[in-house]
């Protein structure tokens, strides 16, 4: 009879290094924690150092309420923690930790010394912890009101784990993204980050919406900020608020994407799906949107309790969320305007004398080029050209000779050349481009159109300076646009299909088109049950009809299901509406007159998203006077 292994209690030592399993993954999840509990104690103030990418060393001090002696010894014990009481508790969580595990966790594969001191305390106290025994002992320490937490030598004691860890350079990018995350979270708090003894990150206190909008431009970088557009909507008890990036300032990769739930940081799949969507026909193909959202919902509809790592969450009503998210992103991009992306004007206007001639660091005056006398009143003996010398072999090898000679054409007599000069001189005629007026506030956001560049690009002078316009694209978003708003009025006519098509799905899909038959018909669907896992599908929108309605039923129901909506019989209408309009759209090297072009213009000051075509492109871009100065070295 084989050995029968019993049931047995785990040692607190072995039960604490496998929940640091999933806790504990790299320097990074560390820091993570230990800030988590730093600004759940009220910090205003965290100063983080760091060494050898935080495999050797930790250290985290704050100035929040800290820990009494007498707790200190259950800070460090597994299922210990001042932030849940009872049920309740759980079913609103405010604070960004309340598990219990994390210090425990830590302290199994590290070495470990916590000192802290209460406001009321009169002296500090530490304990300390090597993963081995796991004894705690508790002795006095000098220390200000706050507490302080030491992690060094990070899986001494669990050889594979470490491993598994990467360069310190690696290690230290993910435990900067950590600090960053939550520096953007808490405005009111300021992050201060040492590695190796340098500076690294100094964020103070930002207390007004200036102060915030620096910090986010120090973590994001100052181009995000420039390319993006405060938002903030608040419905049904939903606050949304934050930087929406602009459609141009997208990213390879999302790594530029942050969004918060009641302050804490989360990457869900709803609120992904939600801003893919916002962001569908503006973006180009295969680029990722840029945001810094803060989203603020009553935290009893809400469950963070769904994931060890705390990252994703769950709300009671996600189609309610879903709906309110994409609704409001998808607003705020189709709001935006050229005007809206133009700098307000500075110094360098229209309204303000621009410094020229010497104040602008030019040379002095040329005075008179006095064309006149040295080239039309000159005798013909002194303009007469001399040409050079020309080889008189033609085939010989000699160098005596210039390798090549051109033509040059001789001087025109006095009496044409003159007649040029005067024809060259003369007023421009009365239909020339007007001058713009004399104030910015009467110039449109796009200006006037001035002429046309190779039949493909139009150009245009605003307040700013100049303005290119891809005309193609352009007009192409115009069109489509126009495209959409006449179909959303006049509605989508049904094909019935002459051979009903037979799609085999699972009884919870069968349900959900029952459930969403009226959805399905508005959109010129007509889905009929068969049978507990079969549908009919009878009519489809005549503007599909070449597309694969099985197959898209079957993404319909997958999108319903998961998320409670789905925009996919949308996105191949819109697909198709985009193809119209690309075909329809003013194609290269077509001419345009001087008010078609301003036509054009104005078209795109009142049309949405109309600074990307239907293809995510740019359809136009600013270049400024100083910029223009930049390219001629004016005013150095």
């Amino acid at each position: 009879m084989s050995d029968v292994r019993r049931i047995q209690l785990l040692t607190p030592r072995l039960a604490n290094q496998i929940a640091a399993g999933e806790v504990v993954e790299r320097p990074a999840s560390v820091i993570k924690e230990l800030l988590e509990n730093c600004l759940d104690a009220g910090a205003k103030r965290i100063d983080i150092e760091v060494e050898q990418g935080g495999v050797k060393l930790l250290r985290v001090r704050d100035d929040g309420s800290g820990i009494p002696a007498e707790d200190l010894p259950l800070a460090l014990a597994r299922h210990a923690t001042s932030k849940i009481r009872e049920l309740e508790d759980l079913e609103r969580v405010m604070s960004l930790g309340f598990r219990g595990e994390a210090l425990a966790s830590i302290s199994s594969v590290s070495r470990l010394t916590l000192t802290s001191r209460t406001a009321d305390a009169e002296q500090a106290w530490q304990v300390e912890v090597e993963g081995r025994d796991m004894e705690s002992t508790v002795k006095p320490a000098a220390h200000p009101v706050g507490t302080s937490i030491e992690v060094r030598d990070l899986f001494f004691n669990t050889p594979a784990r470490r491993k598994f860890l990467r360069a310190e350079k690696t290690e230290f990018d993910h435990l900067q993204e950590v600090i960053k995350r939550l520096a953007l979270a808490r405005f009111d708090v300021a992050f201060h980050l040492r590695h190796n003894g340098k500076t690294i990150l100094s964020l103070h206190e930002a207390k007004d919406e200036a102060s915030r909008a620096r910090r986010v431009g120090a973590v994001c970088s100052s181009g995000f900020l420039e390319q993006a557009m405060p938002i903030e909507v608040e419905r049904n008890g939903l606050h949304l608020w934050g930087w929406v990036g602009l459609p141009t300032f997208s990213r390879s990769q999302p790594d530029l994407q942050y969004f918060y739930v009641n302050g804490r940081m989360v990457r869900d799949k709803l609120v992904a799906h939600a801003v893919r969507q916002a962001y569908r026909d503006v973006l180009y193909n295969g680029r990722h949107p840029t945001f810094v959202l803060f989203f603020e919902v009553d935290p009893a509809v809400v469950d963070v309790n769904v994931h060890p790592t705390k990252h994703e969450v769950r709300f009671r009503d996600s189609r309610m969320v879903h709906d309110f998210l994409y609704g409001t992103l998808h607003r705020a991009l189709a709001e935006v305007r050229p005007d809206d992306q133009l700098a307000p004007p500075g110094a360098t206007t229209l309204t303000v004398p621009r410094p020229t001639g010497a104040e602008a660091g030019e040379f002095g005056p040329q005075g008179e080029m006095r064309l006149s006398e040295t080239v039309l009143e000159a005798p013909a003996a002194a303009r007469a050209w001399q040409p050079g010398p020309v080889s008189g072999s033609s085939g010989s090898g000699g160098g005596g000779g210039y390798g090549y000679q051109p033509n040059r054409p001789e001087m025109p007599p006095i009496q044409e050349a003159q007649g040029a000069y005067k024809a060259y001189f003369a007023p421009l005629p009365e239909q020339a481009p007007q001058a713009l007026p004399e104030s910015s506030q009467d110039v449109p956001p796009l200006g006037y159109a001035l002429a046309q560049l190779k039949g493909i690009y139009i150009l245009a002078e605003n307040a700013h300076g100049l303005v290119l316009v891809d005309m193609h694209a352009a007009h192409e978003r115009i069109t489509y646009e126009r495209l959409k708003t006449a179909m959303a009025s006049e509605g989508l006519r049904g094909q019935p299909l002459l051979v009903p098509e037979s799609v085999a799905v699972s009884e919870r899909e069968a349900d959900c088109a029952e459930e969403h038959g009226e959805w399905f018909s508005r959109l010129g669907f007509e889905l009929q049950r068969l049978g507990p896992e079969t549908l009919a599908i009878r009519q489809i929108p005549a503007l599909l009809k070449q597309a694969e309605a099985t197959q898209l039923v079957r993404d319909v129901l997958a999108d319903l299901l998961e998320y409670g909506t789905s925009d996919r019989i949308q996105a191949h209408l819109n697909e198709l509406l985009g193809t119209m309009a690309c075909h329809g759209a003013v194609r290269a090297n077509r001419r345009l007159t001087v008010p078609e072009m301003n036509g054009l213009l104005r078209d795109m000051e009142v049309t949405e998203r109309s600074g990307q075509c239907n293809h995510g492109r740019p359809t136009w871009t600013q270049l400024g006077l100083d910029e223009l100065d930049k390219l001629f070295l004016r005013g150095r």
